[in-house]
């Protein structure tokens, strides 16, 4: 009961009022301890007279104090911001009871009710110290029995800057979050072992199993503005095998206000992770491009489309077209989109293999810039259904690609993957052949530019593994990775279609363009973070299960194909893929065969025709090995 009492009213604000009575008690009391100190604590002189002139305290020290509003403050809050306030309310108090002494000695109105100056100074003096430390009183007696009351988290704060000066300014001033902040850790030997407001700083190499057991550590918080993401990921990956809670601060620009609120420190996540610095972007041509233009984005609802849909909402474009034959993921998008007052889009049902319907939709809308993200991606499932990879990923992308020569359009930019290098399965060669066929029609067309834009796995798109392996997380484990040694390159998915709409800007047509992803990461480590950012232990709560290669799947991505090398663009993560030399006339010519007679072959006739086009298409862990074997 007495517990519950406690936490319910440190829980609410004193009124104001409230504030302000204690106040005026405070100005009395400090008055009588002045008449005191003057006259040596005897209390030798004419009570009566003091309660007169407390009663004229009582009346100047209420209208000093609602004229400068020193109650109005939260007092377990105060700042120096209050301690001003109330400097100036008694300030303003002791001018104006000297003034009226000064009128009273000048005029004699009543010789008998002079406040001595001394007085009137004591008083000055007493007043200011005894409201300020008053005010201070009460918030360390909140702190003491508000973290008491309540579970406590002793914590580290990584960096001994200025971001962690106010990152433990944000965390006193949020006394819900119970922090108790042990200390400090740094890298800058001429800080280690000197303190910040008491609170010691810590060399990292001193952060140890036994430091962190014995001051019961639980938590750090990483508050650095500028660091290196293979710095970030070092410092989590050690962070971690201690058992430690990793929280970062975000970027200055993400502050409220340019003000750090104690909410805004999270979980760090994988998307921290990437070890590589993050791809920013920021060309004003871009916008000149798409700005009074009308642009079509196929696969608009997909992970990918739908995020160059928002970037694109963004500028001022005539009119966006958002094509999916998804319907539900189209509708969310839609909703999405006039829920942020985006007027500007047309959502249609439509399918990329229907050339009859686009062709409608392009003589109807009359795009000037297309974005070609439709496809079908998951390996497996295209293993399993070579006809649905051809149909979608490589005649989808014929239908656009004529249309957009038939009707003129400025530029096409098509979303591939890396898959498409060296492709051991079926969509990885679908890609690569559209690939290819763009790269064709380029060559003769003279209107539309075309624009391959080529990149690794994208965090948190629709199929990922970050997605999964939340799901596993959620539904208790364990993890499932195919390979214990199988590596991926990850993207973000703004940095994807950052690039894409970059990419739709560069280049005079048919170039492949590529990024610096980094290095490549194993997917097993991404599951071990994984599993420790929920707060749990590898492989005490959660396990990894190695469940084999998938069929087509390969252990190590590329983003060059044999015969390719790069050249360097303006921006210095972007790259253009200096492609093979393929006989234009015959690849368009095979490729209009299999439009025409392709529903007839069966899995095994179509994988074929496929490695005849792409002669690089060698299968791994899949049916379509003996292929190869024959060949």
């Amino acid at each position: 009961m007495i517990r519950n009492f406690f936490l319910k009213a440190l829980n609410k604000y004193a009124s104001k009022w409230v504030v302000f009575v204690i106040d005026i008690i405070l100005i009395c009391f400090a008055f009588i301890v002045a008449y005191s100190i003057r006259f040596d604590i005897s209390l030798n002189f004419d009570t009566s007279i003091l309660i007169s002139q407390l009663v004229l305290v009582v009346i100047i020290a209420a209208i000093s104090f609602l004229i400068i509003g020193s109650y109005k403050g939260i007092i377990r809050h105060t700042g120096t911001k209050d301690v001003f306030n109330v400097f100036v309310g008694v300030t303003i108090f002791s001018m104006t009871i000297s003034f009226m002494m000064v009128v009273n000695q000048l005029f004699r109105i009543n010789t008998s009710f002079t406040i001595p100056k001394s007085i009137v100074l004591i008083h000055y003096l007493v007043s200011v110290f005894v409201l300020i430390i008053s005010r201070y009183v009460f918030k360390a007696f909140y702190e003491v029995i508000s973290t008491e009351l309540n579970s406590i988290t002793n914590a580290l704060i990584y960096g001994a800057g200025d971001s962690g000066i106010i990152t433990y300014g944000a965390l006193n001033r949020e006394r819900e979050g119970n922090y108790q902040i042990f200390g400090f850790i740094d890298d800058d030997k001429n800080k280690v072992n000197k303190k910040i407001d008491r609170i010691k700083i810590y060399d990292f190499s001193k952060i140890t199993k036994e430091f962190i057991e014995k001051n019961e550590i639980s938590e750090v918080i990483i508050s650095i503005q500028k660091i290196k993401p293979s710095k970030l990921l070092e410092i989590t990956d050690k962070l971690i095998a201690l058992n430690l809670d990793v929280k970062i601060v975000p970027p200055l620009s993400k502050w409220i206000e340019g003000n750090l609120q104690a909410n805004q420190i999270k979980q760090i996540n994988i998307e921290d992770l990437l070890d590589r610095a993050p791809i920013i972007i920021d060309n004003p041509i871009v916008q000149r491009k798409v700005n009074d233009k009308i642009v079509l984005v196929s696969g608009a609802a997909g992970s990918i489309g739908s995020e160059i849909s928002r970037q694109l909402s963004l500028y001022s474009c005539k009119l966006i077209v958002l094509i999916d034959q998804a319907e539900s993921p189209l509708y969310d998008l839609q909703q999405e989109l006039i829920q942020k007052g985006v007027t500007n889009f047309v959502a249609i049902v439509s399918d990329v293999r229907d050339k009859h319907k686009m062709s409608r939709i392009f003589k109807k809308y009359k795009p000037e810039r297309v974005f070609h993200a439709a496809a079908y991606k998951h390996v497996p499932l295209m293993e399993k259904s070579p006809y649905e990879a051809i149909k979608v990923n490589v005649l989808g992308t014929k239908n656009l690609v004529d249309l957009s020569i038939e009707n003129e359009i400025e530029r096409f930019v098509m979303v591939s993957t890396d898959k498409a290098v060296n492709p051991t399965n079926v969509m990885g060669a679908s890609k690569r052949i559209a690939e290819l066929y763009i790269s064709c029609s380029s060559k003769q067309s003279e209107k539309t530019k075309f624009t391959t834009t080529r990149f690794g796995n994208v965090l948190g798109s629709n199929g990922s593994v970050i997605p999964l392996f939340k799901r596993q997380i959620d539904n208790g484990g364990p993890l499932t990775v195919t390979d214990k040694e199988i590596t991926r390159y990850f993207m973000t998915i703004p940095e994807a279609c950052s690039l894409v709409l970059e990419a739709g800007t560069m280049g005079k047509g048919g170039e492949i363009y590529i990024f610096d992803m980094g290095k490549s990461v194993k997917i097993f480590e991404i599951a071990k973070r994984m599993i420790h950012l929920s707060g749990l232990k590898y492989p005490e709560d959660i396990d990894i299960k190695i469940t084999g290669l998938r069929p087509g799947e390969k252990l190590y991505e590329e983003l060059l194909a044999d015969g390719e090398n790069t050249i360097k663009t303006y921006h210095e993560k972007i790259m253009i893929a200096k492609t093979q030399k393929i006989d234009d006339i015959y690849f368009k010519s095979k490729i209009d065969d299999l439009s025409c007679g392709f529903n007839k072959l069966d899995n095994q006739e179509l994988v074929s025709l496929m490695k005849n086009l792409v002669p690089e298409y060698v299968s791994n862990n899949s049916e379509f090995e003996t292929l190869d074997k024959v060949s």
